[in-house]
């Protein structure tokens, strides 16, 4: 080896001493670009495109401003609560779209705010599993959840059910599709067995 360029074991510790002295210059950003939430059970989610919705906790953290930074619930009406700014919309935006809203909103305030938003609990997604099941009512949708899944997080299907005539109900935006699902037939062939999306309702009759 020559002694220039990434083979050179010198090169490689130059570069380590600069990322860390950015990192330590700018450690909210280090943290934002990590893109990881701390979920409640303890996983790490990755936020991405992640939609905040009510429900959903959030760790909104101010760097070097303890009294601006805090665990912060969204409300029923889609807002958030902060000091200074007070009410903020939360709903429909990505995490990263939140930080750069009160990034905006803070530096009215303070010269040049360093924030980041963690989603520390995620209880928005919801499907709604109604009829003859056991317990009715609305159900968090965390993680992968197919409709025997949610079916069992109802209870179970009563003994009145018809077992093949379950309707799925899925909002598209300008029409309602009904998918038909078959309660035996996912049962024994698991391929008829899909996915839950947010929003759904499952309804058995």
């Amino acid at each position: 080896m020559n002694g220039k360029g990434s083979g050179n074991p010198r090169f490689w510790t130059v570069v380590g001493v600069c990322l860390m002295l950015w990192s330590l210059a700018h450690p909210a950003l280090a943290q934002e670009n990590r893109g990881k939430a701390q979920a409640e059970n303890g996983a790490t989610l990755q936020v991405g495109d992640f939609k905040l919705g009510p429900d959903d906790l959030l760790h909104i953290a101010v760097w070097k401003n303890e009294n601006l930074s805090r665990d912060v619930p969204v409300r029923p009406d889609g807002m958030i609560s902060m000091p200074l700014v007070n009410d903020v919309r939360a709903q429909g935006l990505t995490p990263m779209e939140l930080r750069e809203v009160l990034t905006r909103r803070f530096s009215e305030f303070i010269p040049n705010p360093e924030v980041s938003v963690i989603v520390k609990e995620i209880h928005s997604p919801k499907a709604s599993v109604l009829g003859e099941v056991v317990h009715p009512g609305r159900y968090d949708i965390k993680g992968r959840t197919t409709v025997l899944d949610a079916l069992a997080l109802a209870g179970g299907l009563t003994e009145f059910a018809s077992r093949s005539r379950i309707v799925v109900l899925r909002d598209g935006g300008t029409r309602v599709t009904r998918l038909r699902f078959n309660y035996d037939k996912a049962l024994m062939d698991g391929e008829t067995n899909f996915e839950v999306r947010p929003g759904d309702i499952i309804l058995v009759r």
